[in-house]
């Protein structure tokens, strides 16, 4: 019996043509691995990865999954990978987690341990998302045969027909001409960058549901939360360009994908998996609100209606939205407030004005739709005044939630080259409750880490009954802070925050 060379493709015996490619396509993060979201307990299926292993099934291919977020560990990839024998490896990051923009260490080394553990197989494999796009580097040393830069689809598609028709191609032919792809050469790492694609047509259709253990969502869901949430995208990338936004895969493109087209998969899913709730992991839902206007039409002529919670702008939430939004049946909004100081988002680059977060808040509230706030501490030339501008804001809008991070300086972004020189050996955290700053901010971690306790408590205190003990108990633990700040700062303080007005454009 003939021996297969580590990575070929077995041929028909008949006509010497190749049987259609086996391919496991899979990803990196492990819950288990970032203890605070093990914790939090609210895991999605890799809407990303889900979408490239249909597209590769509608091209013929035979596509198995491997999903490491419910996984006990990267232990049980090595099994995994025995068990399917695939031809071809596609670790293939979920871009719609944003926790994978982050680039987390320990789901950089799971990666590269599978990287092993699949050659070791005697597969090819092919590596995608936010962190192999900006070190691809990383990914080719621990044994990957390619990396995709940004979304990657054409390569992906170019390289899988190489390897049909040719089963036996060295790596050097297989990869070499195709723009977007890192290889390595001579050791050294080979790619012709071809800048930030928009969002590729070629991912039209459903995600590979099938594919994905819905029981055991189901029940750590129902464990964890007493309901079942999914996940679903009704459009890929943001057009917006705040300084500090990562965006490797899809740039400052923006695509949507047809309203009605969107509410069958939510039918679709309500019909065959009964979630309770759908979280929509676009960056920017909806955008238009006629758009939103009939997708909750179509919803309703259907019956697919799901509560669903969404990611938006303030200054996208007039009144007209937030009804559009309200009769779609949107339960919750969380909205990227980032700061209660004008003078920090506007070094951001944010765009919108500290009074739109108060307005939208209270639109949405009248609608009966919880808001939270994204909240960032720590950015550039922040000071305490703009801190405290932040506790007035959760104070005055009162979200119904929060979730605070300090500011994450990730590479392509205007943000990490103004802080580049400031970086040390630390570059990314090792789980995302880490919340270490990685640049000279005005503080340290330590007083970014109260400020976050604080906030949440304020929120916590304003969202059941507060009585006059709980307030000035919160008050004191605020002075206390207040008073101690001058030791949690850092040596030499940042930058001031006030910028000459020519200078303002610049820097953002």
């Amino acid at each position: 019996m003939p021996v297969r060379r580590p990575g070929a493709v077995a041929a028909r015996p008949d006509r010497g043509v190749p049987d259609m490619l086996k391919i496991q396509v899979g990803h990196s993060y492990y819950l288990r691995l970032d203890p605070k979201q093990w914790e939090r307990g609210k895991p999605y299926p890799p809407l990303a990865t889900l979408q490239v292993a249909a597209l590769l099934r509608q091209r013929g291919h035979e596509v198995a999954l491997f999903d490491a977020m419910l996984a006990d560990g990267v232990e049980d990839y090595a099994p995994a990978v025995r068990q399917q024998r695939p031809d071809v490896v596609v670790l293939y990051e979920d871009n719609f987690n944003y926790l994978t923009k982050m680039c987390l260490d320990r789901m950089r080394e799971a990666a590269c341990q599978m990287i092993g553990e699949a050659r070791a197989q005697g597969a090819r494999v092919i590596v995608a998302g936010s962190d192999a796009s900006d070190q691809p580097g990383a990914f080719l040393a621990a044994g990957a045969h390619a990396v995709l830069i940004g979304e990657g689809i054409a390569p992906l598609i170019e390289l899988m027909a190489r390897l049909e028709r040719d089963p036996a191609i060295d790596t050097p032919q297989w990869t070499a001409g195709l723009a977007g792809v890192a290889s390595l050469a001579d050791a050294q790492t080979r790619l012709t960058r071809v800048g930030v694609m928009p969002p590729d047509p070629r991912i039209v259709g459903h995600p590979a549901w099938d594919l994905v253990d819905m029981p055991r969502y189901r029940a750590l869901w129902r464990e964890r939360h007493g309901l079942f949430s999914l996940n679903m995208a009704a459009s890929r990338g943001c057009p917006f360009r705040c300084n500090w936004c990562a965006k490797p895969i899809w740039g400052n493109h923006y695509n949507r994908r047809d309203a009605r087209d969107v509410a069958e998969e939510m039918a679709y899913l309500k019909a065959e998996y009964q979630p309770d709730h759908i979280w929509m992991a676009d960056d920017i839902f909806g955008f238009h609100v006629e758009w939103v206007e009939a997708f909750a039409a179509h919803l309703e002529s259907i019956g697919g209606a799901v509560p669903f919670t969404i990611q938006t702008r303030a200054d996208l939430i007039s009144e007209r939205m937030a009804a559009a939004l309200k009769r779609a049946g949107c339960a919750e909004a969380w909205i990227g407030a980032e700061s209660g100081s004008q003078r920090v988002l506007d070094r951001m680059n944010k765009g919108t004005k500290v009074d739109d977060l108060v307005t939208a808040r209270e639109r949405l509230g009248r609608q009966g739709i919880r808001v939270g706030f994204f909240i960032q501490l720590g950015y550039l030339g922040e000071q305490l005044e703009d801190l405290l501008a932040t506790r007035a804001l959760i104070a005055r809008a009162a979200p119904d939630d929060i979730g605070v991070s300090v500011s994450y300086p990730l590479p392509g972004t205007r943000f990490y080259e103004q802080v580049r020189a400031q970086l040390g050996a630390k570059t990314h955290w090792r789980d995302s409750d880490d919340l270490s700053m990685m640049f000279r901010g005005a503080y340290d971690s330590e007083f970014y880490r109260r400020v976050r306790d604080l906030l949440h408590a304020q929120v916590n205190l304003q969202t059941t009954a507060p009585d006059a003990a709980g307030r000035d108990a919160l008050d004191a633990r605020w002075d206390a802070l207040i008073a101690s700040e001058h030791a949690h700062r850092t040596v030499p303080a940042a930058m001031p925050l006030a910028a000459p007005a020519d200078k303002v454009k610049a820097t953002g």
